[in-house]
């Protein structure tokens, strides 16, 4: 990666944190926690500043005061065997292509704002980077590679083990793909390893991973930004679900969308069909549910980007 694309854009300021080859990671993370958290009032002055001014200052408050989400993010990407100050760097870039488009009139934000052009910008590296992984495919294949091994430590299946049947099956429903597509991603996944957490932070031995991963004081703009996108996802669920026929929204949501699920029996005598003809709603439902977030998302971003 070069110097330009690893480091934070010149009228940044001589101040700007870098991961040049001269500095370590842990003491980037280190410097990056002195940049205060901006309050809703000062971000919102602050983004109508650069909006209507091209402000380079106001710009790069607004990047430094979220550097630390770009950090945060960038730990839960980890697990894929590529060096977090590349993740960062990469974040980073996300980070301030979310600053030049927010309009804060919107009300949300900066951090619910920008994190989906962070994250979209993590996954875009790591997807070139696994060149073991042929992603360039479907959405689904993406969302399995991505979010496979969280559903495995729910599942409480071992990281570099194959999957039980039963969790191959599990994974394939919640997610949409077939269980050959979740055996032969679990597999190339684990042909492509991941970083030990026992490495040290730089040459210097300064640190380990492993002393990254608990964090006792959450980030004030991270809190905001989950309940944001949280509050963002449920109305987009909501939305979706209007696509649905009554019957279809209500198998969906007794099989799918409630803590404790009806089996396909007790559905099937309540609707006088087979528990087949049941599984076979509930499976188009899912899948017509889907396109209508894909369709009401993309419709949300061009509105936001217009």
């Amino acid at each position: 990666m070069s110097e330009k694309k690893r480091n934070l854009p010149a009228n940044g300021g001589s101040t700007m944190p870098s991961l040049g080859a001269e500095q370590s990671l842990n003491r980037y993370l280190t410097e990056i926690k002195k940049f205060p958290v901006l309050t809703a009032e000062q971000e919102y002055m602050l983004a109508k500043r650069y909006q209507e001014h091209q402000d380079p200052e106001a710009a790069k408050q607004l990047v430094t005061s979220h550097l630390r989400l770009v950090a945060k993010i960038a730990m839960g990407y980890r697990g894929y065997g590529l060096p977090v100050s590349e993740l960062i760097a990469e974040g980073n870039i996300g980070l301030m292509q979310g600053v030049k488009k927010f309009e804060p009139d919107r009300g949300f934000r900066l951090a619910t704002y920008a994190m989906w052009w962070i994250k979209a910008s993590m996954q875009e590296f790591i997807l070139r980077s696994w060149s073991l992984v042929k992603m360039g495919t479907t959405a689904a294949q993406k969302k399995l590679f991505f979010n496979l091994r969280r559903m495995k430590k729910n599942l409480d299946a071992y990281e570099d083990s194959d999957l039980h049947p039963d969790q191959v099956k599990a994974i394939a429903t919640k997610l949409g793909v077939s269980e050959t597509e979740v055996v032969n991603m679990n597999r190339r996944m684990m042909m492509g390893g991941d970083a030990s957490l026992n490495v040290s932070f730089n040459e210097e031995g300064e640190g380990q991973w492993q002393d990254m991963l608990q964090d006792d004081t959450p980030l004030q703009d991270e809190m905001v930004a989950d309940a944001e996108e949280a509050t963002m996802r449920h109305a987009l669920l909501t939305e979706a679900l209007g696509s649905l026929n009554e019957r279809e929204r209500h198998i969906l949501t007794q099989r799918r969308l409630i803590d404790d699920p009806q089996t396909l029996e007790e559905l099937s005598q309540e609707y006088q069909v087979s528990r087949e003809r049941v599984r076979q709603i509930e499976v188009r439902a899912f899948e017509k549910l889907q396109k209508a977030m894909l369709r009401i998302a993309g419709e949300r971003r061009l509105l936001t980007a217009a």
